[in-house]
């Protein structure tokens, strides 16, 4: 059985050229470009690293970009204020507010003040909910990443045994919602998690694993059936004496012996990771043409 990468990297380059070109067109009509602006407070590593890659993915796409910063101390009410800001800013398609926040913010009271037709991330409860009832609406950055990257392979999903490990509201929900409707994945789906008793026995009955659980080298060779598809979200720094940042990025499944006995299977980076930011890319242009809310 030959195994096939699943290039994210790659599909996530060719979708930008596509977008960059839809948007060429837009302007040349005497249309706006499609404005994103993104939040980010504190220093944290893994947050400047996805912001300014969330910049260059804007500037690929031919968005215009806005980055506003704030030291890791700005009050709730400051925050809220910009919030306020950006929802009533015109010029501003949809924003973001990088997680995560400082502890002393209540993530959940920044999210819902977002505006939901400027929600590109998909994290509202308005988005979410819609989402969960398949209603047009702007879908998690990831899950989407992961739906595209299944149909772009021509992956088969509908009548399939799709297990998915891990329940956060980022990734795991929103990916058993979209793999459980008719017009995504079509699929049967297991939610497993780490108090799931059969969790192994569930994996190895899987035809897809999507493993975001969040735990390197989570996924065995033991747990997985011969031909299965692997979708790996999982991205832990862990420490690499032979890289020079100090650390690699490995994921939730144990690469080298899963991928002998698989059909399809994402690599960790250059999975999953590169789809997350062009699906906030889609959204953001989907926010400039007011696709799903007038």
């Amino acid at each position: 059985m030959y195994m096939q990468l699943i290039d994210g990297k790659a599909t996530a380059t060719a979708i930008k050229a596509e977008i960059a070109e839809e948007v060429k067109e837009m302007v040349a009509r005497g249309g706006k470009q499609p404005h994103l602006a993104a939040v980010l407070v504190g220093h944290d590593g893994g947050s400047e690293t996805y912001v300014k890659n969330k910049v260059l993915a804007c500037e690929a796409c031919g968005f215009k970009s806005t980055l506003i910063r704030y030291e890791a101390d700005i009050t709730e009410e400051e925050l809220l204020a910009c919030v306020d800001k950006l929802n009533k800013d015109a010029d501003v398609d949809g924003f973001i507010v990088q997680l995560p926040l400082p502890k002393h913010i209540d993530e959940q009271k920044i999210i819902e003040a977002i505006d939901y037709r400027k929600d590109v991330d998909g994290f509202h409860p308005i988005n979410v909910g819609r989402m969960a009832i398949g209603l047009p609406c702007f879908i998690s950055a990831t899950p989407l990443g992961i739906i595209t990257l299944l149909k772009r392979y021509n992956i088969e999903t509908s009548g399939k045994k799709c297990v998915i490990l891990g329940r956060s509201n980022i990734v795991g929900k929103p990916m058993a919602q979209l793999m459980m409707q008719k017009q995504y994945g079509d699929a049967t789906v297991t939610v497993c998690h780490s108090r799931s008793k059969t969790l192994k026995e569930e994996c190895r009955e899987a035809d897809i694993i999507i493993a975001a659980i969040g735990q390197p080298d989570f996924v065995t060779a033991d747990m997985v059936k011969e031909g299965a598809v692997i979708i790996d979200v999982g991205t832990t720094r862990v420490p690499d004496a032979t890289r020079k940042s100090g650390f690699r990025l490995n994921g939730d499944v144990k690469f080298d012996e899963v991928a002998e006995k698989c059909s399809y299977i994402t690599p960790v980076p250059g999975g999953v990771g590169p789809m997350t930011i062009c699906s906030l890319m889609k959204n953001t242009l989907a926010a400039g043409k007011r696709e799903y809310y007038k």
